[in-house]
């Protein structure tokens, strides 16, 4: 949804096949931007990014991996410059892929699965009404974000995408 979001304001347009994912590239702020979307399973998400990043010779320092965290409250955002996989599969995959854990990543709070729900069926739901405005509001937080990353460096969009909503 980000990457969508994030391709709509830049003028981008993902739909291009290239290592099992939708892409999506063009340039933003001076940059060559490079947008993707894993159609593998989540857990084998790391063989899309490593293809990707050979195939487009990005170093692991240019990576930004963007995933859906349960353990942040639903519409919090986290940056970080690296870091593990949070228990999350698909980061799980790809940092077992690359053999590294040095590269940005955006973790986007949905919130945990409601009594015994199980998370795996959480995770794949839609957002119910209630929920829809707030990760609109979100999504947008995290384009600005991720335009203040291409625009200023990491430092200034961490700070920026770290503060929590008013």
């Amino acid at each position: 949804m980000l990457a969508d979001a994030l391709a709509k304001r830049l003028g981008l347009k993902i739909g291009k096949v290239r290592c099992d994912s939708l892409v999506g590239d063009g340039r933003a702020e001076g940059r060559r931007v490079i947008l993707a979307k894993p159609q593998t399973f989540m857990n084998e998400s790391g063989r899309a990014v490593f293809c990707l990043m050979r195939s487009y010779a990005v170093e692991p320092e240019q990576l930004l991996v963007v995933f859906d965290d349960l353990d942040l409250p639903l519409g919090e955002l986290r940056l970080r410059p690296a870091g593990g996989s949070s228990g999350q599969h698909g980061m799980e995959s790809i940092i077992e892929r690359l053999s590294v854990t040095d590269f940005a990543r955006l973790r986007i709070g949905i919130g945990r699965p409601p009594g015994r729900m199980d998370p795996a069926d959480y995770v794949l739901e839609d957002f119910a009404a209630q929920e829809r405005e707030l990760m609109e509001t979100t999504l947008q937080r995290g384009v600005e974000c991720l335009q203040a990353l291409l625009a200023r460096g990491l430092e200034e969009a961490m700070t920026l995408c770290n503060t929590p909503a008013t």
